[in-house]
């Protein structure tokens, strides 16, 4: 009961070959979590451009609505 068995031994070097063996797996595993972060920052900020210039040019409409609507009284 105090030693560990052949079953925990194996999963223990199966642990170690995966965090540890071979080509990096881990650094490229957080290569590609880094890439998905940045990918999806670039994202969001693609968004905030696209709803400001949406609002500018909701502004603008607005204020040439409002010049016309200005003018038409006028007359």
């Amino acid at each position: 009961m105090g030693a560990f068995s052949i079953w925990h031994w194996l999963i223990v070097l199966a642990v170690v070959l995966v965090l540890f063996g071979g080509s990096g797996k881990i650094s490229s595993l957080m290569g590609d979590v880094a890439k998905g972060i940045k990918s999806f920052k670039k994202g969001l900020q693609d968004e905030e451009e696209d709803v400001a210039q949406a609002r500018k040019e909701i502004e603008d409409k607005a204020s040439e609505a409002v010049k016309s609507a200005g003018e038409k009284t006028k007359s």
